[in-house]
């Protein structure tokens, strides 16, 4: 069914908005998920903070030449069927709620996707950064690393004062 130009211009400025504001944007094809299976997968979106589109990419290549780091963006990848996972809190949001929901649904299929500074990515460089740590995971894992020599230096003490106390 065809949309009237009125609904293509507002869908445009909402996906102009949404790219502005995107730290990343993660594409992939869908065919063969079921409605339970997209809601699900919506659902896993919204509580990482990641909005799924389903749009024409017409639309999409016509939002993206409307936002300067867009301009030059490689748009060859943006071909059949797609949704595009859009995240805004943190860069690598979008491709891991989709590399995560690929991994036990095999009809989810990456393609690519491209950041903030308009820098296309390949389906590889999507799965990579979407299995990389999450921030607050990478803060814990330095902490722990700074915490056990501190620990190290405590139970040798701890040792030496029961061995002197025993002696």
């Amino acid at each position: 069914m065809a949309i009237s130009k009125d609904k293509k211009n507002t869908l445009v400025a909402e996906l102009t908005e949404l790219l502005s504001d995107s730290k990343m944007v993660v594409y992939a094809k869908y065919q063969g998920l079921t409605v339970k299976e997209l809601q699900e997968l919506r659902k896993a979106a919204r509580e990482a903070g990641v909005k799924i589109k389903v749009v024409k990419n017409r639309l999409v290549k016509v939002a993206m030449k409307e936002i300067a780091a867009y301009k030059d963006t490689e748009t060859s990848g943006l071909t059949g069927q797609l949704l595009y996972a859009l995240g805004t809190d943190e860069d690598f949001d979008a491709a891991k709620v989709l590399t995560k929901f690929a991994k036990t649904h095999d009809k989810m299929e990456l393609i690519g996707g491209f950041n903030a500074e308009g820098t296309a990515l390949s389906t590889e460089e999507v799965k990579t950064l979407g299995s990389l740590p999450t921030k607050n995971e990478l803060i814990a894992q330095v902490v722990d690393t700074l915490l056990s020599g501190i620990n190290g230096v405590v139970s040798g003490l701890e040792k030496h004062a029961e061995e002197k106390a025993t002696a």
